[in-house]
């Protein structure tokens, strides 16, 4: 069979930028250690990475064990990329139906190189194509061993490595700052409560019926339970008769969903957009009184959440009525107040987009350093 990466010529042939391509087999080694311990960490292994086992046998003896900066992988799932670079443990053990390998030449190949390499889609797919099996297809340390590399330098490798380790930082670094900033948010809300008046929010609302009727906003939108604008899952037949949800307008899906938990609801950012005739759309009377983000955050909460679905009305869906809305209670800080715990959310909004693109380049990322590597 056809080995994928393999280069037209002879193993040790170089390209014409002076990358070498080798035979993987040539620089790792298959571990076949058994597990003779008791208290060992025991790890599964998932596209994600490492993760607890789904199910453990009594006798952990035929468990297979694994080191700092071993491979791990499930023979049966590599074609969903089942393999992970252990970073974190000195010694662990895993399922004796995974396999395990190490690097032999950690002079020549870092580990950290081979798993960039190992993690892209394009290897993946190689796996599900190259795997064998009769009742099920497995890839398996052989398979591995007969694949081809493109080897730079160790400057190169340590560079890229150095690279995709900086961003998922980044990420990680991130997404650490979203839960004790959420709870901070959350518990300057709850003491609005305790210090300030509540008022009916019907007094600073006002719905808004604005429709379609020339066509001029074409984005189609809808509303999910996570609180966010999101494509339409069926767009409008009339778009003429579409709502309009322009900046800093809310709109809601009046039937609540998640058996009387969530109430889909947003507040629109950016470009005007068109929603179904179904919702209602409203509007802050004045910004003066109350900043739009603040009120989100007050209808963002689990309590204001329950209270739609116990105050929701309807014989086959639950639907919470804009009137019913106007007569909830929020507290009213003084506006400075409010401008402090809306600032605290936009750090958490930052955090959370900054982690997300962090997260979606490093989906790119490896076919990049790679290509890199063999253009080195």
């Amino acid at each position: 069979m056809a080995k994928l990466y393999a280069k037209p010529s002879s193993a040790s042939a170089m390209t014409a930028n002076k990358t070498t391509w080798v035979r993987l087999g040539d620089y790792i080694e298959q571990r076949r250690e058994k597990n003779t311990h008791s208290g060992l960490p025991i790890r599964g292994v998932a596209r994600e990475g490492f993760i607890p086992p789904k199910q453990l046998d009594a006798d952990t003896s035929i468990y297979n064990v694994f080191y700092k900066y071993d491979f791990v992988f499930n023979p049966a799932r590599m074609e969903l990329n089942s393999i992970a670079l252990n970073t974190e443990y000195d010694k662990a053990i895993c399922s004796s139906l995974y396999e395990v390998f190490y690097i032999a030449k950690p002079k020549e190949l870092l580990p950290e190189y081979l798993n960039l390499y190992l993690k892209r889609e394009e290897f993946a797919r190689y796996c599900g194509y190259d795997a064998i099996g009769s009742a099920r297809n497995y890839f398996r340390v052989a398979n591995m061993q007969d694949i081809r590399i493109p080897l730079p330098s160790m400057e190169v490798q340590r560079d890229l490595v150095a690279t995709y380790e900086g961003l998922k930082r980044l990420a990680e670094e991130n997404e650490a700052l979203i839960t004790p900033l959420t709870e901070a948010c959350q518990a300057f809300i709850v003491d609005c409560k305790r210090k300030y008046q509540e008022v009916q929010l019907g007094e600073f609302i006002e719905e808004v019926d604005e429709r379609n009727s020339d066509l001029s906003v074409t984005l189609s939108q809808g509303v999910d339970v996570n609180m966010t604008f999101i494509p339409a899952k069926r767009e409008a037949e009339d778009k003429q008769n579409a709502k309009i949800v322009r900046e800093d307008q809310f709109a809601y899906n009046k039937v609540v969903k998640s058996n009387g938990t969530k109430l889909p609801l947003a507040l629109r950012k950016g470009e005007p957009c068109f929603i179904s005739s179904s919702y209602s759309v409203f509007r802050i009377i004045d910004e003066a009184c109350i900043i739009p983000e603040f009120l989100f955050l007050l209808l963002s909460r689990s309590e204001f959440h329950r209270y739609c679905g116990y105050k929701a009305e309807g014989t086959t869906r639950d639907v919470f009525s804009f009137s019913e809305l106007c007569r909830v209670r929020i507290p009213l800080p003084p506006l400075e107040v409010q401008l402090s715990i809306v600032n605290l959310y936009h750090c958490i909004e930052e955090a959370k987009r900054i982690a997300r693109e962090a997260r979606e380049r490093l989906g790119t990322l490896c076919l990049a350093l790679v290509q890199y590597a063999i253009e080195a």
